[in-house]
């Protein structure tokens, strides 16, 4: 259909006609299951309901998440490595930008919910920023604790509740957060953790030894980030991980469904070979999320396809014959590994940008609306076009 003939429809109050051949990720099922779809969603926190709603204004969670990525940046600017301290402002800077990602994705919902503009397009962006926010704010949190190459398992704590949640979410079809839980109090715990480094007087320095125990045998050679990292383990994302697969156990036995995958095992086989860079990382796991929520968006029982997979057919090998050759030539492999994670972290991005403004699109095409645009806003303009057509032609 043409730009002219989409034009005229629009003023004649039609849809546009669908070519669901023309769509690379949703079929005929899924663009059915996305006019039925309805958000559910329920948060117990205390500090959501008590101490934080009171704050939240009237922004976008894409701009929130412009913030999130600003930290980022301004971790590697001034902390390359993520082993030195930045300076004290960064640090501060981390947290304030935090808290503002913070603000900014919960008001999305809540503008959402107030001007009656929710649709599944509105959680597969929001939910698919957080996915992104995992990585990022691991760059931030690894500058300001000085983790260097321990920043990894920072996001991998912070990407497997995340994906946990998800797929609770799959099955329940309803987002479950406990009166304690990440996206809140986490949250708050990570930026207060910034501030804290920002105004105490030794700086990013406490992050290497346990404040009052370094006199301690054995004790003065753990940091504290690690201390920090097996706490969270133990008393974080163990008991999140448990509350997510009780919850999709009670659903299974009561709906017969059967859980299910999305390529998980192949992502950790990979990881397990080389331990790639975090962009890399966030860029296929983020697929995988979107991935899942979109098929719980679109009611597909086995996922959706896409092609950020390919590329570990060519990856893994080639790191199996780069170690091979490392360990065989005194330390010095096949190709420089660096020039070989610029590639990939460019591939993997410019298919995740595919993949997430296709989606977009077919989302938009699907439901007759525009992205960044309210249902009621764009009637009034329609309305306001009509007038003038009348006005001037007939």
């Amino acid at each position: 259909m043409g730009c002219t003939e989409a034009y005229l429809d629009l003023l004649r109050n039609k849809k546009p006609k669908l070519d669901l051949e023309e769509m690379g990720y949703i079929g005929a099922h899924g663009v059915a299951a996305l006019h039925k779809y309805k958000y559910s969603g329920v948060d117990h926190s205390y500090t959501a309901k008590y101490v934080l709603q009171p704050f939240w204004s009237r922004f976008i969670t894409l701009t929130g998440f412009m913030f999130l990525l600003t930290s980022a940046l301004l971790g590697y600017i001034y902390s390359p490595r993520l082993d030195s301290a930045p300076p004290r402002w960064v640090n501060f800077a981390h947290g304030l930008l935090l808290f503002l990602y913070q603000t900014f994705d919960a008001v999305d919902g809540k503008q959402a919910r107030r001007t009656n503009s929710s649709s599944p397009l509105g959680e597969l962006f929001d939910h698919g920023c957080d996915a992104l926010a995992c990585a990022f704010e691991g760059l931030a949190f690894g500058s300001t604790a000085m983790c260097g190459r321990t920043t990894f398992w920072f996001w991998v704590i912070s990407a497997v509740p995340f994906y946990c949640a998800t797929w609770e979410h799959y099955f329940t079809n309803t987002l479950i957060l406990p009166a304690v839980n990440g996206p809140t109090e986490g949250l708050m715990l990570i930026y207060f953790a910034h501030f804290f480094t920002a105004i105490v007087v030794v700086g990013s320095t406490i992050w290497k030894s346990l404040p009052f125990l370094s006199w301690v045998p054995f004790i003065h050679e753990i940091t504290t980030y690690k201390a920090v990292l097996f706490l969270m383990v133990a008393f974080a994302v163990i008991p999140t991980l448990t509350f997510n697969v009780c919850n999709v156990y009670k659903v299974v036995q009561t709906r017969k469904k059967h859980a299910i995958g999305t390529g998980n095992g192949v992502t950790c086989h990979q990881l397990t070979l080389w331990e790639l860079s975090t962009f890399s990382r966030s860029g296929n796991w983020t697929c995988f999320w979107g991935r899942l929520i979109l098929a719980h968006l679109c009611d597909e029982p086995k996922g959706l396809k896409t092609g950020m997979c390919m590329v570990f057919t060519v990856v893994s090998p080639f790191a199996i014959a780069n170690a091979l050759t490392a360990r065989l030539n005194d330390g010095v492999p096949l190709v420089d590994e660096s020039l070989v994670l610029l590639g990939y972290c460019a591939f993997t991005a410019t298919l995740y940008l595919h993949y997430a403004t296709s989606v977009v699109h077919e989302i938009t095409t699907a439901l007759g609306i525009y992205c960044f645009s309210h249902a009621g806003k764009l009637r009034k303009v329609q309305l306001d076009l009509r007038f003038f057509v009348n006005i001037n032609f007939v």
